[in-house]
């Protein structure tokens, strides 16, 4: 028998020492990598194994949206959100006809008012919150406005207009004094106790200061401030006493009720509560649409609410900021003997309105 050791024995002995004495070394320093070596090195492994994955694996990890941040995934219903806000202010002012009086649906179903509707709403908004002095029973209202109408000759054709001029009226608060009313090139006329009723007999007429039935009070088409304070703020109740008080006065009762309501808005200083109330209840009268250009007779120009009716449509005009009551326009819709449609037969700009002690007084501090 062979006793010498085998070699492979003796190899795998020095092995295990080697190891052995390598334990008791302290490890070598490895050396660190550059600032710039971490990140390729990092990019290289992640490239080896996407092409080491199989190939629909790595189609699938291609094709994968990558998940947004958070913040754009808030901030796209925002931005949603105002861009559908815009459409809607950008249809109110300028995408429906003015002959257009259908109710719109928006997106989803919902109904969406008319425009006119939704316009007399902000103009309704404006007056509820604007500033007014209280008006004492002993004091009277003083309107000034410049204004412009249409004249025919009494051989007929085309009527012809007017320069504007200035014209200031008194009317007192609670109808128990006389008031005032001048024209420039005109002389005075004194107003009787109650409330003046202007009549307008026709396109191109001058209106007429009548003298209505005193015993019966003021009313609609005899206000005085006193009474207009007086009437209700809730849009129905007010539009049904309108139709009330001026049925049987000819045209349709729809025109009837736009008309009064604008004569009141016109002559009148309303408390802001009721003059809100009118422009709500103007709103709710059928055939009202939105003119989105019109200019008054001092050339301010605005967005306006009409009404036609005989071949006439009546035109209030606003201001596009403020939504402030600016004045009246009247424009022939037919062609005829007064002249083509589109001709302007009457115009008017309010310029002040505030409360003085007596007739024929300026107002101190002037509230437009």
């Amino acid at each position: 028998m062979n006793i010498t050791p085998r070699r492979r024995t003796h190899h795998r002995s020095e092995e295990t020492e080697r190891a052995d004495l390598a334990d008791l070394l302290p490890p070598p320093p490895v050396p660190d990598l550059g600032p710039d070596r971490g990140p390729l090195l990092k990019e290289a492994l992640l490239r080896e194994a996407a092409l080491a994955e199989p190939t629909g694996r790595v189609s699938v990890r291609a094709t994968r949206p990558r998940p947004r941040p958070r913040s754009v995934r808030v901030m796209v219903p925002t931005i949603a959100c105002a861009m559908a806000v815009c459409g809607v202010v950008a249809v109110n002012l300028t995408a429906t006809p003015a002959s257009r009086t259908t109710t719109a649906i928006a997106d989803g179903g919902t109904p969406r008012a008319p425009e006119a509707r939704q316009l007399l709403d902000r103009v309704a908004l404006a007056a509820a919150e604007s500033e007014q002095p209280a008006v004492r029973a002993d004091q009277f209202v003083y309107v000034e406005s410049k204004v412009a109408y249409a004249g025919q000759s009494a051989a007929g054709g085309p009527v012809t207009m007017a320069p504007a001029h200035t014209r200031q009226v008194w009317l007192s608060a609670d109808g128990s004094r006389s008031g005032l009313l001048r024209e420039a090139g005109r002389p005075d006329s004194p107003l009787g106790p109650d409330a003046p009723v202007y009549t307008l007999d026709g396109p191109g007429a001058t209106p007429r200061p009548s003298d209505p039935d005193r015993a019966g009070g003021p009313s609609i088409d005899n206000p005085t401030y006193t009474y207009v304070a007086s009437l209700p703020t809730d849009p129905d109740a007010l539009l049904k006493l309108i139709r009330n008080e001026t049925r049987g006065q000819g045209q349709d009762p729809d025109q009837r009720a736009f008309t009064a309501i604008g004569d009141l808005l016109a002559e009148t200083w309303a408390p802001p509560r009721v003059s809100a109330a009118l422009y709500r209840a103007a709103a709710k009268i059928p055939g009202v649409t939105v003119i989105r250009a019109a200019a008054d007779a001092t050339g301010r120009e605005g967005v306006a609410v009409a009404r036609t009716a005989h071949g006439q449509q009546t035109q209030w005009i606003f201001d596009r900021t403020t939504y402030a009551f600016l004045g009246e326009r009247s424009v022939l819709t037919e062609p005829g003997d007064a002249g083509p449609a589109g001709t302007v037969v009457g115009t008017s700009a309010i310029l002040t309105k505030a409360a003085v002690d007596r007739a024929g007084a300026a107002p101190g501090k002037a509230t437009a």
